[in-house]
């Protein structure tokens, strides 16, 4: 295989992995082309380990990247309106240190993402000016990544695109200045962002990384965003949602998800009840929904399964795997704040996490999204040879059933997720059937105090079975030029006698 290397200065680290359900990601790369020593946009003088070591580009390679969000305000929608609590007592360098020495003490030369709100880059109050400080010395003694978060995951939802476009332009400023020495962070994380505004990122700010979709989300927090591909893609100027097609609809951004999820329990809007636990539908690698919600051992076991279906036998068959979470610093303290937590933070799981993942895989990479998006971009030119795909079966916590076995295909053409009972060994029927080859369109600017919350791309047949289209069906049952479709991408489905064929 063709590889091209990066030279960098940086901590040597060996990182390891996990194991569990299987996920087949299937990716066709084309040629590589000449490396761009993108790192070296990181500017800045470090003062982490001065060996030099070679990073291998995306193949060949799994890869986690880690990030946390600074806040005053649980959700600070505009400038200076905010949902829900004040969050600003559990904001302090104290808060930093468990943190981020937790990360380093389980999986030593980890690099993570810092993304600063508004407000926490504007609040004078000393235990922000101390905590702006601290993670600026992380930047230079591990290598982390510090950047801006507009509109608390929800900015289209709340603002115009030009509004955003001005966060971002004057919070990517407020970055670069905190951190000095002509920083400037090679990724954003952004929650939801429109087309616009990524490619704003792209055109006018030369960012070409962005934590811009949350896969599956629906009927959660303050915005739904379902009918993305889950793994890196160029977003299409009609929607984020929607791969480029072409030339004339694409946008030089990578687009990457928020949080790895079960493939099972996504299936679900919201939240589902089960044996008295609120079993959410965005389970996954991320820690409301499992150590803090389910207890530290379940919660690690979903954890593990989560991350084990992307790292098995996905990398195996498809050479690259990734996983991403979002650990917002609150939750350090945020039990303080919130009795449902029952007292409970998450920590103790994050470091069996992250030691587990490093036993099993010592090969496995933590590097910031930056990094993460420039490989990959890197890599691929275009969204011509995508061809992701996933197979998971139920780890039997929460929603996730353990006699269920799910497939997703996601590629520039369409995503298509079929559902079986593995253990009785019923016929696979089509749950999910996004089109990308069709007209889409985003919702328009939100009005003051009217916010638009879904954003989601819907067309065919949608997953979380919210319309009443949305029914399985048999693969025989799609019209047939979405059959032509399917089998001109994997005529095996169709063959007779085929292991893969769909029965």
């Amino acid at each position: 295989m063709n590889r091209s290397i990066i030279k960098r200065k940086m901590q040597s680290v060996v990182v390891p992995l996990i194991s569990g359900l299987v996920l087949i990601l299937l990716t066709y790369g084309t040629g590589i082309g000449q490396t761009e020593n993108f790192i070296s946009k990181i500017n800045g003088p470090t003062d982490y380990s001065e060996s030099e070591v070679e990073e291998e580009e995306l193949m060949g390679n799994r890869f986690l990247t880690f990030a946390s969000v600074v806040r005053v305000n649980q959700i600070e929608t505009t400038r200076t309106e905010f949902h829900g609590v004040d969050e600003s007592a559990v904001h302090s360098p104290r808060e930093a240190r468990i943190f981020r020495e937790a990360i380093e003490k389980a999986w030593p030369g980890a690099r993570m993402t810092w993304a600063f709100s508004w407000l926490a880059l504007q609040d004078e109050r000393q235990n922000y000016q101390d905590l702006r400080e601290l993670i600026v010395s992380y930047h230079k003694k591990y290598g982390d990544e510090i950047t801006f978060i507009p509109g608390a995951y929800f900015s289209p939802m709340y603002n115009s695109r030009e509004q955003t476009n001005r966060d971002l332009h004057e919070g990517l400023q407020m970055v670069s200045e905190m951190v000095g020495n002509g920083y400037r962070p090679l990724a954003v994380i952004g929650g939801f962002l429109s087309a616009d505004n990524l490619r704003y990122l792209s055109e006018e700010e030369g960012i070409h990384v962005s934590q811009g979709t949350i896969w599956s989300q629906y009927a959660v927090d303050n915005g739904d965003g379902d009918g993305s591909i889950v793994y890196p893609y160029y977003p299409s100027t009609e929607h984020f949602n929607k791969p480029a097609q072409g030339e004339a609809d694409f946008i030089d951004c990578v687009n990457l998800d928020g949080w790895t999820v079960d493939f099972l329990n996504a299936r679900y809007p919201g939240a589902r009840r089960i044996d008295g636990v609120n079993c959410g539908s965005r389970m996954g690698v991320g820690p409301i929904e499992t150590v803090i919600r389910l207890g530290t051992e379940q919660g690690v076991r979903q954890m593990l399964a989560t991350t084990a279906s992307h790292f098995d036998k996905g990398f195996e068959l498809n050479g690259f795997a990734w996983v991403t979470s979002i650990w917002e610093l609150s939750l350090v303290e945020a039990r303080k704040l919130w009795p449902g937590y029952q007292g409970r933070n998450g920590m103790e799981g994050l470091d069996i996490w992250l030691s587990e993942i490093r036993r099993r895989w010592p090969d496995a990479k933590a590097i910031t999204h930056g990094e993460f998006g420039m490989l990959w971009r890197e890599h691929f030119k275009s969204n011509d040879e995508l061809d992701y795909r996933f197979v998971h079966r139920g780890s039997g916590i929460c929603g996730s059933e353990p006699e269920l076995e799910i497939r997703w295909f996601m590629n520039k053409d369409f995503r298509m997720a079929t559902l079986r009972d593995w253990i009785a060994q019923t016929p696979e029927k089509v749950i999910d059937f996004t089109r990308y080859d069709l007209k889409a369109q985003e919702p328009g600017n939100p009005e003051p105090g009217k916010p638009i919350r879904n954003w989601s791309l819907m067309n065919r047949l949608n997953q979380k079975g919210t319309r009443p289209q949305d029914v399985p069906m048999e693969i025989e049952a799609l019209y047939p030029e979405e059959q032509k479709m399917i089998k001109k991408r994997y005529p095996v489905l169709f063959e007779e006698g085929h292991p893969l064929n769909i029965k």
